[in-house]
Formats: C-alpha cells, structure tokens, sequence
C-alpha cells in the first residue's frame, strides 16, 4: 500500500516512541514485548479512528511532543492527560478528529497519568521487525530505527481513505480510566509469596508506596517499608521468565513493578498485578502512590471480562 506523510516533528518531547501491541514469542532469545504500556488506551486510540487491533501508534511521555500535519487526516488521542493542544486551542482526548495539512499539535504539560497515545486512521508506517512495529530501544529495533522520535523526522501513514464518519466519534466518558496520584492496585498473589513472611505480606498490602524517579518502560522502583522475608530463603532465585505487572522484590525489600521491556529475572516475585490494572502501571510517574490489594483469579477473570465487553460494546454500530 502507498503511504503519505503524515507529521513532520517538530518537537520530539521528553521521550516519544512508535509502539504497536507488541512482539511476542521471542523472549528466549531474550527480546522482550516491548509494545504500547498501556493497553487498553492503545487499544481505544486505534478502535477510535477504526484501525486494525494492533496498528502502530505514537506513545508519548509527559510533555513536549509536537507534531505538524502533512495532509489531511484522522486522529485521537488516549492515555494520559498531557494537556494537547491543536493550533493552540485545547484538543478533546478520547475523540476523534479531523487534521488538514499545517495543523499542530502539541503536548503542553501534565495534568494527570504520563503517557499519552496518537493513533492515525491506517497506522504508522515502519518495517515490520519479528512481526511487530514496536520500538525495542534497549536493543535498538523496531519502530523508527530503534529510537525515540527526534525533530525533523517524517512519519508516514497508509494511504487509507479516512472514514469520514468517524470525526467527532467519542469514548464513553463513564468508561474513560481516571489516572490519579494515589491509586489501588490489585494482584494476584504469587509466584513466591510464601518465600516472605506473614508480616511481611501484610506490609506489602497495607502499605502506601511512592513511585520513585527510576522508573522507565522496563519497570518502575517504588519506595516505602521493607517487605520482610523469610529468614530459611535466599533473596534470589534461579532466574526465570517475566510477565509485565509482575512485582519483584529484591535484597531491599522495596517492590520493583516490571514493565513490557524486561525478559527474565532472579528476585522473588510476591504478586502480579492483574491485566486490567496495567493501564494504571503505565501512567505511573515519580511522587504518585500505590496501595497493593490481592484479588481472587476469578475476580481478576471478571473485570477483564467486563472490560472486554465495553470495548466489544463501543466496536458494535450505534
């Protein structure tokens, strides 16, 4: 398929990356998912200007990303309050809209969660790297060369049609996530949470823990009382494979929330945030608050079943 320009790069922000649904199947050759950090705003982003499940988006971090339109286009834009503008004038998240070639957006500061994603009608256009078109930027792949986007860059579009009809089209407001500076994650308990002790479980599920400033798409360190561990185990463990939303606890005790960019590692791993909750991991950012609560596997099942069937609701015609 032909492809246009679609941006020029004004701008290029603390840290934008092209990312798609990720790269699976590739982890014993030790390269990780990678992919868009949270989920499920990637996902409305791309049902919003009615793309394909797994069509590359951009994914920006905080502020400073700016964008000039070559053509005339759809786009929306999810995730993170990152107060966007078009041409200067606030820009409504969670729609979708009509550019026309010499419009700008642009990402001002934060108003709440960190990542924001712009998704365009046909997807960003890059080679394919193991099936996927998500930047790797540890191992330098995939996306844009294996790097955050920087000024001048041109990114390209699908020469698709824009469907018209989709300008204007909303998210329901009532699903929309709020991303807050204090907020309740909830886990799945496991796999070596009997290698701590029951005081120490308790700290880890009734304590309040600051996200600190070493946190990135491989993971995010939060600091707050020690989980205290069994004085019969070691700290380590023979290294095994991850999945992201899998807290590890190192010799600290100070819980390690692991992310999308990480394939194995050798700390015990007390719980595992379930799957509906990444998005609120993704929009995590240095001096927020996360409380811990274990759930039941089928309570887990259930909100990922409620979850799917809004967005299966929001894909049927209205």
């Amino acid at each position: 398929m032909k492809e246009l320009a679609a941006f020029e790069v004004i701008e290029p922000g603390i840290l934008t990356t092209i990312q798609d649904g990720g790269r699976f199947g590739f982890s014993r050759f030790g390269v990780p998912p990678s992919g868009a950090l949270d989920p499920f705003s990637y996902r409305v982003a791309n049902l919003l200007v009615n793309n394909q499940r797994n069509e590359a988006c951009l994914e920006t971090t905080l502020m400073g990303l700016k964008l000039r339109a070559l053509g005339e286009f759809i786009v929306t834009i999810t995730g993170g309050d990152l107060t966007p503008t078009l041409n200067g004038e606030p820009l409504e998240m969670w729609k979708a809209h009509l550019l026309i070639e010499g419009d700008v957006i642009a990402f001002k500061k934060v108003r709440s969660g960190c990542r924001a994603y712009l998704s365009t009608y046909g997807g960003f256009v890059v080679p394919e790297v193991m099936g996927s078109r998500s930047t790797y930027l540890s191992g330098k792949f995939g996306g844009l060369e294996g790097r955050p986007l920087k000024k001048g860059d041109i990114l390209y579009r699908s020469d698709a049609s824009s469907l018209l009809n989709r300008i204007g089209r909303r998210f329901q407001e009532e699903w929309i996530p709020l991303f807050e500076k204090e907020t309740t994650l909830r886990v799945i308990p496991g796999p070596q949470d009997d290698h701590f002790t029951q005081v120490g479980f308790h700290t880890f599920c009734s304590s309040a823990y600051e996200v600190s400033p070493q946190c990135d798409r491989m993971g995010v360190r939060l600091n707050g009382p020690k989980i205290e561990r069994r004085s019969d185990v070691e700290e380590s463990i023979i290294s095994e494979g991850f999945l992201p939303g899998a807290i590890q606890v190192p010799g600290d005790g100070k819980p390690i929330i692991i992310l999308a960019e990480l394939v194995t590692g050798g700390y015990t791993k007390i719980a595992t945030i379930i799957s509906t909750d990444l998005t609120k991991v993704a929009q995590l950012k240095p001096g927020d608050f996360v409380w811990f609560k274990p759930v039941s596997i089928e309570e887990a099942y259930s909100l990922l079943r409620e979850q799917e069937k809004r967005i299966d609701d929001f894909k049927s015609p209205h």
